[in-house]
């Protein structure tokens, strides 16, 4: 993961010296907050690759960028209208913008076409040049047409352009949703993992702005004398350490009359050698966490070389899920360092400012936190066991018959014990077939859901299990057909002492298809929504699908 970063931050560094497309143009980024979003690639889930792509891509864009940040499905299930503006286009939103994606639930619908309508009339793309750039990770699921309104923003809109990143969709499902961004002279990328997701936020978030035409070869002069560097500053992480020429970095900015920061002049990376005009400027040399600050002025004739001293230190912390386990790709290592945190994944390595380190390792549910000393010019590695065991999820519709490979299955684990009022603490969630989960030792309960089927299985777990947990659905397959139907409603066969049956599901119109637990049903076609009503008896058997039509 270090390297991944290290090498996007490389692509950003490159993108930045030819400017970036954000600078003439307002943007607003949706994400999708799906509740698909919980599904994993290569073990992690795919929310937290969005949250760290989106961190890792806007610490790079220029301050002076106005970007705000959208999203659907974050608060309620099943709504088609949770779209919400919650980081409004603005210069030096992207520390708003990655702490509202950290914060974010992940459990709705996906009304995408709808959420790019709303964020192309925030940017008032009949009066501006707009961008907005979507990331989704599933299609439509609210009746949108993407391919209509693509045509549409684009015919009415001043200059209006949208990009698309597909996250983890099929080539077919990305065809239906390409023609939003072609449409409006967009881009569709197809993102299969977390690095080709990354790449894809450069090339739409960090766009570089077209190459301007060469100037005319002007007429040959005396060819003037090199000048001299005026400016080479050096860093060091401790007080009488050696140079650090390689990893670090270098922000000049200018000096405003009341001694902040103005307008930034440049961003360089190693070795700094260079000529300021004269002037006051402020300088920052940095090491991934860690920086030091000056204030220079820098006057005609003159050479500076100031030395900067980071008095910072070097953690390596090994991530283990259990003990004499392997280092764990999949752990979350969070660095709590005095004046801030920042937080690797994996096998992680970072400069951070000398003394009192938390650091916390999270494997799934399991977490451990260990206090470390680091002085100035130190190294410390250590290795931090988790203390958690493994375990894979997967339905079948009856016991050793058919697994039920749907992405729509969704698996809540919880703890065993009830609390005083009967619920059960929740400690994961996840969706799909073959979903993982890290859990500290102790008793669970895996609810499991399919459509109208859910299931309870008690399992146990201790630290280096990995189990294969095998949930029995006792379940079948009913598909409905009612033609003409405004609805169709499936009700339990046996009536209550009130002589009502109860409702166990419904949908609007003439067909549908859901899992259902064994046993015998009513369903029932509405013609509308005032009644009108034709019942059809059922019996459904596990691992059995029944196909009925109502008439």
């Amino acid at each position: 993961m270090a390297g991944l970063i290290r090498s996007v931050a490389a692509a950003l560094l490159l993108l930045s010296m030819t400017g970036f497309g954000f600078a003439a143009n307002k943007v607003i980024i949706i994400l999708d907050a799906s509740g698909s979003m919980w599904a994993q690639i290569d073990g992690k889930p795919k929310l937290e690759i969005a949250r760290e792509s989106l961190r890792t891509v806007l610490q790079s864009v220029p301050a002076d960028d106005e970007i705000g940040f959208m999203a659907y499905g974050h608060r309620t299930k099943g709504s088609c209208d949770d779209i919400e503006l919650i980081v409004p286009p603005q210069a030096g939103s992207a520390s708003a913008i990655s702490s509202a994606a950290d914060s974010m639930k992940f459990l709705g619908k996906t009304p995408l076409t709808a959420a790019v309508k709303q964020a192309a009339e925030a940017l008032k793309y009949t009066e501006d040049k707009a961008t907005v750039v979507l990331i989704t990770d599933g299609l439509e699921t609210c009746g949108g047409d993407p391919c209509a309104l693509g045509k549409e923003l684009k015919e009415s809109g001043v200059d209006f352009t949208a990009d698309v990143v597909g996250f983890g969709l099929t080539a077919d499902e990305g065809k239906q949703i390409a023609c939003l961004a072609e449409n409006t002279g967009g881009k569709y990328i197809q993102a299969s993992d977390e690095k080709a997701l990354q790449e894809a936020l450069v090339e739409t978030v960090a766009a570089p702005a077209p190459a301007l035409a060469p100037a005319p070869e002007p007429a040959p002069a005396p060819e003037p004398s090199k000048p001299e560097f005026n400016f080479t500053p050096s860093v060091v992480m401790a007080e009488g350490g050696d140079p650090i020429t390689d990893g670090n970095a270098w922000e000049i900015y200018k000096a405003k009359s009341d001694g902040t920061r103005g307008d930034q002049v440049m961003t360089e990376y190693g070795v700094l050698r260079t000529n300021l005009e004269p002037g006051d400027y402020i300088v920052v040399g940095r090491d991934d966490e860690a920086r030091s600050e000056q204030k220079i002025k820098i006057e005609a004739g003159k050479t500076y070389s100031p030395l900067f001293t980071l008095n910072a230190g070097t953690l390596v912390i090994h991530p283990h899920a259990s003990q004499g386990s392997e280092i764990s790709g999949e752990a979350r290592v969070d660095f709590a360092y005095p004046g801030g945190s920042t937080t690797h994944y994996g096998d992680a390595k970072a400069t951070v400012p000398a003394g009192e380190q938390k650091v916390t390792v999270q494997i799934g549910a399991g977490i451990a936190t260990e206090t470390v000393q680091l002085a100035a010019g130190q190294t410390v590695e250590k290795d931090i066991v988790v203390g958690v065991g493994h375990a894979v999820l997967n339905a079948y519709y009856t016991a050793g018959g058919d697994k039920a490979d749907n992405s729509g299955i969704g698996f809540e684990v919880v703890k065993a014990k009830k609390k005083i009022d009967g619920s059960r603490e929740s400690v994961e969630h996840s969706y799909g077939p073959d979903s993982k989960f890290w859990l500290p030792p102790d008793d669970y309960v895996a609810l499991t859901t399919l459509d109208l089927a859910v299931v309870e299985q008690p399992f146990s777990i201790k630290a280096g299990d990995n189990q294969d947990i095998k949930v029995a659905l006792d379940a079948g397959v009913l598909a409905m057909s009612a033609p003409g139907a405004y609805s169709i409603e499936v009700l339990s066969s046996k009536k209550d002492i009130e002589g009502k049956r109860k409702s166990l599901g419904l949908t609007y119109g003439d067909s549908w298809q859901q899992a259902i637990p064994a046993g015998d049903y009513v369903v029932v076609r509405h013609m509308s929504a005032e009644g009108q009503e034709k019942e059809l008896p059922v019996t459904i058997k596990a691992g059995e699908r029944t196909e009925i039509i109502v008439q």
